[in-house]
Order: structure tokens, then C-alpha cells, then sequence
């Protein structure tokens, strides 16, 4: 399983970014930069890894940093997967 590539896809989906997801990194930046990225959108991205991953995030386990690139909810999602 291509972690990156999954959350690319739910990134894509859930923000309704019509394919443009496919072209981010590991270095993309989210929150503040990608306008569809609002606290509704948190939620919902949050929900569809937990249920893709099958994982579950403790409230306190998401924070700003855990939004703040591509490359860090990718880590974020690989370290609850172990």
C-alpha cells in the first residue's frame, strides 16, 4: 500500500480538487495555502484516513503541524499505521 498515494487520492476527493492533488508533494503546503482546506474540510479528511486506514486519531494527536504539509499527514497516517 502506497501510503502517499492514498492520501493524495482522499486529499483530492474530500477537498473536491478535481485531479489537482496529483500534482503535490511531500513538501506541499496545506493549511493557508489550499483554500479548500477549512476546518469542516479537517474533519472530513480525518475521517475518510481513519476509515481508509482503518486507524483511529486521538483528538490530541491533530494539531496545525499535523496540517502543515503534505509530508506531515502522510507521517502522521504511516506512524498510526506502525
Amino acid at each position: 500500500m502506497d501510503v502517499f498515494k492514498e492520501v493524495i487520492a482522499i486529499l483530492d476527493d474530500v477537498l473536491s480538487l478535481q485531479g489537482r492533488a496529483a500534482s503535490m508533494t511531500a513538501e506541499t503546503p496545506l493549511l493557508g495555502a489550499v483554500p479548500e482546506l477549512d476546518s469542516m474540510a479537517v474533519v472530513g479528511i480525518i475521517g475518510a484516513l481513519e476509515e481508509r486506514f482503518e486507524i483511529v486519531f486521538d483528538d490530541d494527536e491533530i494539531d496545525g503541524q499535523t496540517f502543515a504539509t503534505v509530508g506531515s499527514l502522510v507521517a502522521a497516517v504511516a506512524g498510526k499505521l506502525g
